[in-house]
């Protein structure tokens, strides 16, 4: 049976099912040219090593999670589109638990293909947001905040933290309320 031929696409996509199968420490250029069935030299035309496949990854995970979050929040509003977004955000981490870290990384700034889907996420959550009809500073610590509460409750999570005998599911709406209070009582009266 012929080898699907390799390209720098699936050769990230099957970087990325290995980092979230095994981990992203676990991951090298030669586990990667093992599993897709060639030497490692073969692997130099399509990535710059390790260093580029991690970048690569990185755009990867976040071009990635920014398309699952637009699709939850479509035609939703106010505090129904940040549960559902909040909702996806938990998901597609515990899904991607090897490339989920590197979706929190600041955007390279030599990295333009970075810093635009890192741009997207933040607009991503602007349009959210939108709805609350926060001005300037107020929408960027309206971001902050909703990022802060979701990578806190899903990395703690991913971490085995809450590994008391009450439900988790419960803590994760009780959470989200919280944040849906607090923003309400951020928002100003009157949209301006």
């Amino acid at each position: 049976m012929p080898r699907t031929p390799l390209n720098a696409s699936s050769v990230i996509d099957v970087a990325a099912q290995l980092a979230d199968r095994e981990g992203l420490d676990s991951l090298s250029i030669a586990t990667l040219a093992e599993h897709l069935g060639v030497k490692s030299p073969s692997l130099y035309k399509h990535i710059d090593g390790l260093t580029g496949l991690r970048r690569e990854l990185i755009v990867h995970a976040k071009s990635d999670l920014a398309a699952a979050l637009a699709r939850s929040a479509v035609g939703r509003s106010r505090s129904q589109a940040l549960k559902e977004l909040a909702a996806t955000y938990r998901s597609w981490a515990q899904q991607h638990p090897g490339t989920y870290p590197l979706t929190v990384i600041p955007a390279d700034p030599e990295s333009p293909r970075d810093q635009q889907v890192s741009t997207e996420l933040v607009e991503l959550l602007a349009a959210v947001l939108a709805g609350y009809h926060f001005q300037e500073d107020a929408l960027i610590h309206a971001i902050r905040h909703v990022r802060a509460v979701l990578h806190g409750f899903v990395d703690l999570e991913a971490r085995g933290a809450f590994a008391l005998a009450v439900d988790v599911e419960v803590s994760f709406a009780l959470a989200l309320e919280s944040l849906i209070v607090a923003l309400e009582g951020q928002a100003p009266a009157t949209p301006r």
